[in-house]
């Protein structure tokens, strides 16, 4: 396909977009006084004040072990920014990737928590679509959920009131993160434009594409590959994860990857159509894009202090957390440029606990971070 083709095809469904004003699940939500940080509330600016140096207080919000059948082993974090369904505004969802014999990938439990400390988990979802749920990422515009079954081989994606709904397969194999990229341009677009989600895979190094409502391509499509994985199963499985959406511009997609401890973006991330558009070469810095002018990839930060990161959030001030899984449980916060603002280390135990991050706010002054640690079996909140 040529740029040109690519261009006449996105014309046609801007054409589209403007002569059908209805989208089948994305429905805008009522304004909202705090916004997750994939919600169009982020700015781009970049912003050199550090978040992690201001939030100097520790606090437990409650148990992430799943109250039915006892899964556990937090992954993936969401903030409900809506509330809808069995969802109530302020909440966090995330995934546990252990049953209760602390089976690593047997875990098929989706839990909800209510952002306050003292907080008791309640089940979502249980379904074996999502076994293995290694990440979750909750729609802005719907408050739809799309989780990352890494012994499933599929994503999910699950309504509000926990109903399942579709299932994403090939060329997917082993699903390990995922995000929706609804609202390109804000969320006054909810519903008038493309809701993409995309999900990296541990086994092939890629990155796969596709919409979720009536516009864009609704076929998954591999559209990023040659990310470096590591082969291994279970908690050890490294590869590109952590993928993190910013709506402005176009939307730029951002992903860490465990293997060769990078953080990446890639520009128009939702304009990326066909297979094998962008190839990520050896060593994970560089890259080979066959449409530069439409979208390409840049490498934001290489090696130190990143050590095998496999979770990631945007704050709303635009800049990045990423969380090591090696040498300590250290967050890394850097701007989208890739200077290092700070780094924090939130759980001593050299075993790799922090697999779900999420910040939460509008502003430098208001945002908070909130954090899963399997170590312990629960979510944590970073605060002032």
């Amino acid at each position: 396909m040529t740029y040109a083709n690519k261009s006449i095809l996105s014309f046609m469904a801007g054409a589209m977009l403007l002569l059908t004003a209805c989208n089948s699940h994305a429905i805008p939500p009522a304004s909202s006084p705090i916004f997750s940080s994939d919600d169009s509330s982020v700015v781009d600016n970049v912003d050199t004040t550090s978040i992690l140096k201001k939030l100097k207080k520790n606090v437990t919000i409650g148990s992430t072990v799943d109250p039915k059948n006892g899964d556990q082993g937090p992954r993936g974090l969401s903030f409900v920014a809506a509330g809808s369904g069995a969802l109530t505004k302020g909440q966090l969802v995330f995934c546990d990737f252990e049953d209760k014999s602390e089976a690593a990938g047997k875990g098929m439990s989706v839990d909800q928590l209510d952002s306050k400390p003292g907080s008791k988990p309640a089940t979502f979802v249980q379904n074996v679509k999502s076994t293995g749920c290694a990440d979750d990422s909750l729609s802005p515009a719907s408050d739809y959920d799309y989780t990352a079954g890494l012994t499933s081989h599929v994503v999910a994606q699950y309504k509000p009131t926990g109903k399942l709904g579709k299932t994403w397969g090939k060329p997917l194999v082993n699903p390990l993160s995922v995000v929706d990229a609804a609202c390109v341009g804000g969320l006054s677009y909810c519903g008038y434009s493309a809701e993409y989600v995309f999900a990296s895979d541990a086994s092939t190094g890629a990155v796969v594409s596709f919409s979720v409502n009536g516009y864009g391509n609704r076929k998954p499509t591999a559209v990023i590959g040659g990310f470096a994985v590591n082969k291994k199963s279970g908690w050890s499985a490294l590869g590109p994860a952590g993928l993190a959406f910013n709506d402005k511009k176009g939307g730029t997609l951002y992903v860490v990857d465990g293997v060769d401890s990078t953080l990446v973006s890639f520009n128009n991330a939702t304009e990326l159509l066909v297979p094998g558009e962008i190839l990520v070469l050896k060593g994970g810095k560089t890259f080979k894009c066959k449409y530069k002018k439409t979208t390409c990839g840049t490498l934001v930060h290489a090696g130190t202090p990143l050590n095998a990161p496999v979770a990631m959030t945007r704050l709303p001030n635009g800049n990045l957390i990423a969380a090591n899984s090696v040498g300590g449980n250290l967050l890394v916060e850097m701007t989208p440029t890739g200077k290092i603002l700070a780094t924090k280390l939130v759980d001593k135990n050299k075993t790799a606990g922090i697999f779900g991050i999420r910040a939460v706010g509008k502003t430098d002054s208001d945002t908070v971070l909130y954090y899963t640690d399997r170590n312990d079996n629960s979510v944590h909140e970073l605060e002032p």
